[in-house]
């Protein structure tokens, strides 16, 4: 098994804190960085917590990983303004990803969101649309983006919007079937976990992109077993199969040519 490091950025948000918990507990992550604006609530031996201004940021701040996960979001409420929002939501990812192909990481994950267009009504769906589209132009050595629909978990902070459209889609999302299935909302520790089987499983592609109803249903796939039974460690029909075929003594032992030979000798 390929010992692996990663590299969390946005670890103190709702999806970030199920990944690094996810990582740290994981067999196939040795070092797992948090590149965080604050201390984590969260210890393990494995993690190690960097405390970072990201208007700042450094090639020097990343060591080697196979991949970043990039978890940074907030809202407008949260921000104050536009150009603030877009900063965490757009700046920041980019300039992370920028540093990290730099730095030679070979895969970035990132947090984008259903409907992310940059030509699309919603202001929201234009910004993550923006920083799909410049994260592509970056030519990175391979970026996964993954579209969740609306994240519900534990929130340390409140936000009544999503909590109100949390409250909603848990009464509609058993409705939602079909071609809606695809707006059911989707647990963050769903979210996370599926980031972590695109890490360690996911398409090949340079540029992939996982939609929400794909999120939900993806899992690590099951270790194989071995089947180290007694029947097989000591298969004796195979044993037995196996075993060479009795000696034909006329091929091995061919008494005519041995008895005209011995004649042969009386002759002389």
């Amino acid at each position: 098994m390929e010992m692996r490091s990663a590299i969390v950025v946005g670890a103190t948000g709702l999806v970030g804190s199920y990944l690094i918990r996810l990582l740290c507990e994981s067999e196939e992550y040795i070092s797992v960085t948090a590149l965080t604006r604050r201390k984590l609530d969260y210890q393990h031996e494995k993690l190690v917590e960097r405390i970072v201004n990201f208007d700042e940021l450094a090639e020097s701040d990343f060591d080697f990983a196979q991949e970043v996960f990039c978890c940074l979001g907030t809202t407008i409420k949260k921000a104050g303004t536009k150009e603030q929002f877009e900063k965490v939501d757009v700046e920041y990812p980019l300039n992370v990803a920028s540093l990290a192909k730099k730095r030679g990481i070979q895969h970035f994950i990132v947090i984008s969101a259903m409907g992310a267009n940059e030509k699309a009504f919603a202001y929201y769906s234009r910004v993550k649309g923006k920083l799909e589209k410049e994260l592509i132009d970056l030519e990175l050595p391979r970026l996964s983006i993954v579209r969740p629909s609306l994240l519900v978990g534990d929130r340390k902070e409140f936000r009544l919007g999503e909590k109100a459209g949390e409250f909603a889609l848990n009464v509609i999302n058993p409705l939602l079937v079909g071609p809606m299935k695809k707006a059911r909302s989707i647990e963050a520790s769903q979210v996370a976990l599926a980031m972590k089987v695109i890490a360690l499983h996911g398409k090949k592609q340079k540029v992939c992109i996982y939609a929400s109803e794909e999120l939900a249903t993806m899992q690590m796939p099951a270790p194989e077993e071995q089947d180290v039974s007694h029947e097989n460690l000591f298969n004796w029909n195979k044993l037995k199969n196996d075993e060479p075929a009795p000696l034909d003594e006329e091929v091995v032992f061919n008494k005519s040519k041995l008895k005209d030979l011995e004649v042969e000798k009386d002759d002389k």
